[in-house]
């Protein structure tokens, strides 16, 4: 049985009273309301509702004198939106102080929010640590290790000038198909939450600290509850396919089930000091979470007193009424949203805005509470203190994917591979065994070892330009000089080898394109194995992928298999564990099943359904 925090159960009863809204000793954020306040009389319409938008960097660049002319208050870089002198380091600093710049020339001289997607590290940037995606980050169920990665992050994030991360994702994903799974810390409310406050703890800290980034949990609420349904691929994938969908679907369940399993995690980021949340594509009920003045404003902010603001995903406003931009906003503004993503069409966000709340249909009061909100995380981040410089701190730079934050990376992925079985002794291997012949398409990409959401979107395949170290790289670098290593792609050429090391799975994808109806290995994989087999030697398999698969005839012809999920850059964390220098200690933050038929399988479904290959919490050691 799992047991749950007084701070959850307490939710559940819906009795959960204003909690801090800061890490450590720091201030509430209510506390700055009388600064806000002030600044707020002098604020114009047009300057509320600026504070209200969030373009892309690159169309609201491209167009000269729209950030003074819309007042805009924050600024992203989504998925692909990068520098357009490419993704290194100073490229990225550059960005950011430019447009830094450009918001400080507005009448009040209001500071920009520039909000990015480092969800495993500063995934965008070149040189940046990867480190492991959450899904891994569960299986070491250490809070402590999670906060400082988070810490790290915050550091390299705030050396590009950037203060804001759309992380951690406090999701509770219940069917491993859906392709966002890797980004859930666990299947296990009760797990998400220690890890997700421990993820909040470290991106924040003290928010006036310079080395601190704003945090921001998603996405509220139940997006990893979604139920699968056929629908249309995205447009990566060829015209007229179709196959199981579950991204930005509909999580159809009564409150109580959405307390239980989907909520914990936001109550305990809001105990932590979260200052943004970010509101679901998807659906509670068959309404948008974006729409749900139930979610946003009773449960969220009322209830549960939640005091920072709420920003939109990318253009989902839109989604709420496809047919009637205008009545979109109206109805997500009114229900509590607070800030808009609006990559492109930021310009049209204002003017209906403005609009509507000429036209009375949205309240001043509902401005008014928004910006309130925005500029309380503002104050408290202490860009408002005219004294401190507001531009990109490039002495950062200097620790930027240092040898130390790698080797915390390296900490990361060797506490977060998971044995699954080991007979025969086939691990650990010896250092000084005469030959290991290593296979499989992922034993040299460091791209598939990363996945989705490093410098690509989508992420890649291939080598990345991050750094770090791939599986065969660190292989090599461990063993004795008179050990031979060896290699090929497909398995072939292992006949005389000591053992033979696998590194198969999953090649990169993220939202919407890794949602699948087919869990099985690929052929090549497969493959890969019986060529192994045909050598007559001990064959280990290390499964890189972002959820758990179908691996059952694999597994029979294997002597080993670990679990290494999406370790990031720091390929000799796994490399630690194959030879022993550290004895695997991770368990599964996942339910593993033996066949597609069992999907949905997880932690809270019936127990008579309940036959998973590997039970959630399962892992060996040495």
């Amino acid at each position: 049985m799992r047991s749950y925090s007084i701070l959850v159960a307490c939710a559940l009863l819906g009795i959960f009273q204003t909690v801090s809204l800061s890490s450590s000793d720091s201030k509430r954020l209510s506390s700055y309301d009388a600064q806000v306040k002030e600044l707020l009389a002098q604020m114009t319409l047009d300057e509320k509702i600026g504070q209200m938008t969030q373009p892309e960097q690159g169309p609201v660049l491209a167009n000269p004198g729209d950030m003074q002319k819309y007042f805009i208050g924050s600024v992203l870089s989504g998925g692909d939106s990068d520098p357009a002198e490419g993704n290194g380091l100073e490229a990225w600093t550059d960005l950011y102080d430019r447009v830094q710049s450009e918001a400080l020339k507005t009448r009040l001289k209001i500071p920009v929010l520039y909000g990015v997607d480092a969800v495993h590290g500063h995934s965008n940037v070149l040189g940046a640590v990867i480190f492991p995606h959450n899904i891994a980050l569960g299986c070491t169920r250490d809070p402590a290790l999670v906060e400082k990665i988070s810490r790290i992050t915050a550091e390299e994030v705030r050396a590009t000038g950037i203060q804001w991360t759309f992380a951690p994702c406090v999701a509770v994903p219940q069917d491993i198909r859906w392709g966002r799974t890797y980004e859930g810390f666990s299947e296990d409310p009760a797990l998400v939450e220690m890890l997700g406050v421990a993820a909040v703890r470290g991106l924040q800290g003290d928010l006036k600290n310079p080395l601190s980034v704003l945090a921001c949990a998603k996405h509220y609420v139940g997006d990893g509850g979604t139920a699968a349904t056929t629908a249309p691929r995205p447009e990566a994938v060829p015209k007229g396919a179709s196959r199981l969908w579950l991204d930005q679907g509909d999580a159809s369940m009564d409150e109580a089930t959405l307390r239980r399993i989907h909520l914990p995690g936001y109550v305990a980021a809001i105990n932590a000091g979260v200052g943004s949340i970010m509101p679901s594509f998807s659906t509670w009920n068959g309404v948008r979470c974006s729409a749900s003045r139930r979610l946003l404003t009773e449960i969220l902010k009322e209830e549960l007193g939640f005091e920072g603001f709420l920003i939109s995903d990318y253009n989902a406003i839109t989604q709420i009424r496809p047919d009637d931009y205008k009545a979109s906003v109206e109805i997500s503004i009114n229900a509590g949203m607070d800030m808009a993503m609006e990559p492109t069409s930021y310009a049209k966000f204002f003017n209906t805005l403005k609009e509507l709340v000429t036209e009375g249909r949205v309240p001043m009061s509902r401005i008014d509470d928004a910006v309130t909100r925005i500029l309380r995380v503002k104050f408290a981040m202490g860009l408002m203190d005219k004294s401190r410089s507001q531009l990109a701190d490039r002495k950062l730079h200097k620790s930027f994917g240092s040898p130390a934050h790698r080797e915390l990376a390296r900490e990361a992925v060797r506490k977060s591979v998971v044995l699954l079985k080991n007979e025969r002794n086939a691990l650990p291997v010896a250092k000084d065994i005469a030959r290991i012949h290593v296979a499989g398409k992922s034993a040299d990409d460091i791209g598939n070892q990363c996945g989705g959401w490093t410098i690509r979107w989508q992420g890649q395949s291939g080598k990345v330009t991050t750094g770090g170290t791939t599986v065969l790289e660190a292989i090599k670098a461990a063993v004795s000089r008179n050990t031979s290593v060896t290699y090929s792609i497909d398995g072939s050429g292992a006949e005389g080898a000591s053992i033979g090391i696998a590194v198969i799975g999953e090649r990169p994808y993220a939202e919407g394109v890794g949602d699948t109806s087919d869990l099985s290995l690929s052929k090549e994989d497969v493959a890969v194995i019986r060529n192994l087999k045909k050598a007559g030697i001990p064959v280990a398999v290390i499964l890189i992928a972002g959820r758990p698969m179908i691996i059952d005839s694999v597994l029979r012809q294997s002597d080993s298999f670990m679990a290494a999920f999406l370790p990031g850059t720091e390929g000799s964390g796994i490399a630690d564990v194959l030879f022993g220098d550290y004895s695997p200690t991770a368990k599964l933050s996942f339910s593993w099943p033996k066949s597609m038929d069992q999907l949905p399988l997880n932690i809270n479904v019936p127990k008579d359904r309940y036959s998973p290959l590997f039970p959630y919490g399962y892992g060996l050691s040495y």
